[in-house]
């Protein structure tokens, strides 16, 4: 709590299947976010670009996961379930590894950037060496995070991503300018419940430029989805209200059914 003001967290935008580096089905994932009584989730596996086959094995299978969540939603009705896709960021023209006419037909577009894609282009080597530079060199780890930053920003203003997944993790970037661009472009930065990284000083710097946030879990085990206590703290240490966070609310009254992020 902070300031007084109590929030719970109504929806997980940002879980993985079998179908990329998840662990667990589909049902399952649906299942748990209704028994933690979630009203919406996202089912979000990895473009194809990842390396060692951890991402989807071809972008249009993400429309056959669409049509398997379609049927799962007949079954449970008491959950909104998503299509969606954590895209790949794969070079600095903030071009994604999903081509757009799948995009169009997905319900929910997350992105953000991996050390692990495969270097297809010279691009994304340049991606990968700065990265491995930059924990060498302090010159080419200030080139790392401008490349960074260039690459989510140019993709937030290209492209309808709807949240950028844990921003900075691995990959350093500009707080404010990524967050000023995804402020313009109604872009959420994501407040991830699973990795631990983010800290309340984040927050407040991409906060105070306007930016919405997430806060998602990251779940790659059904039983971590709609795991978003962590997330939630961050958020309270950083003075966040539910207007600012796009899956909260203010906390109902006595009685009425909370999330798990509370």
């Amino acid at each position: 709590m902070q300031g007084g003001i109590q929030l719970y967290l109504f929806a997980d935008y940002h879980t993985h299947s079998q179908y990329s580096h998840g662990r667990g089905d589909l049902e399952g994932n649906i299942r748990t976010a209704r028994a933690r009584g979630l009203e919406e989730l996202a089912i979000t596996d990895h473009g194809p670009a990842l390396a060692f086959n951890l991402g989807v094995r071809r972008a249009e299978e993400l429309l056959e996961i669409k049509g398997k969540i379609g049927r799962l939603q007949e079954k449970y009705p008491e959950v909104r379930v998503l299509a969606g896709v954590e895209a790949n960021v794969i070079n600095s023209n903030g071009d994604l590894d999903v081509p757009g006419e799948i995009l169009d037909q997905l319900d929910i577009v997350l992105a953000g950037l991996h050390p692990n894609i495969f270097p297809r282009t010279f691009e994304n080597f340049r991606l990968l060496a700065l990265y491995w530079g930059g924990k060498l060199s302090g010159y080419l780890g200030q080139r790392s995070r401008l490349f960074n930053t260039r690459a989510l920003v140019n993709a937030v203003e290209r492209y309808p991503i709807a949240i950028v997944t844990h921003p900075g993790l691995k990959l350093a970037v500009d707080t404010r300018e990524l967050a000023r661009a995804c402020a313009a472009c109604g872009t959420a930065l994501e407040i991830n419940s699973s990795h631990g990284y983010l800290t309340a000083a984040f927050v407040s710097v991409a906060a105070a430029e306007g930016v919405k946030f997430a806060i998602n879990s990251d779940a790659h085990h059904p039983w971590a989805v709609g795991d978003l206590g962590p997330g939630l703290a961050v958020a309270r240490q950083a003075g966040l209200t539910a207007a600012e966070i796009i899956n909260a609310r203010e906390l109902p009254p006595r009685g009425f059914p909370t999330s798990p992020g509370l």
